[in-house]
């Protein structure tokens, strides 16, 4: 099993979750985070007066798959969220060593 985690623009959200459902990625977790990459935020201009935003809002997907499912959703996150402009964001992979559904006690890709 491997975990995915991909750091996407806000905006790019329903994007994602429509490819990644129709390739057949039932499960995910979505959250509200905040940062920066090599650019180190950008500069913004409010009621005349300008602002640094060091920590910029994205969304992040976290998803465990069986390992044959990985390449295709991590394709359809590349196809989805890519703009081709500063701040796309980053996918990362991990290996995951046992998943257990607290329901039940079910172990391995069934508790997927």
């Amino acid at each position: 099993m491997t975990k995915i985690e991909a750091v996407i623009q806000n905006s790019k959200l329903e994007a994602v979750k429509t490819a990644l459902h129709e390739i057949g990625v039932e499960g995910m977790t979505v959250l509200e985070v905040r940062g920066h990459g090599r650019q180190k935020g950008h500069t913004e201009v409010y009621r005349g007066r300008e602002y640094s935003v060091d920590l910029i809002p994205k969304t992040k997907i976290e998803m465990v798959l069986p390992d044959n499912m990985v390449e295709k959703a991590e394709q359809a996150i590349l196809n989805a969220a890519r703009t081709g402009k500063i701040g796309d964001g980053k996918i990362f992979r991990s290996r995951v060593d046992e998943a257990i559904r607290i329901r039940n006690d079910e172990r391995g890709e069934g508790a997927l």
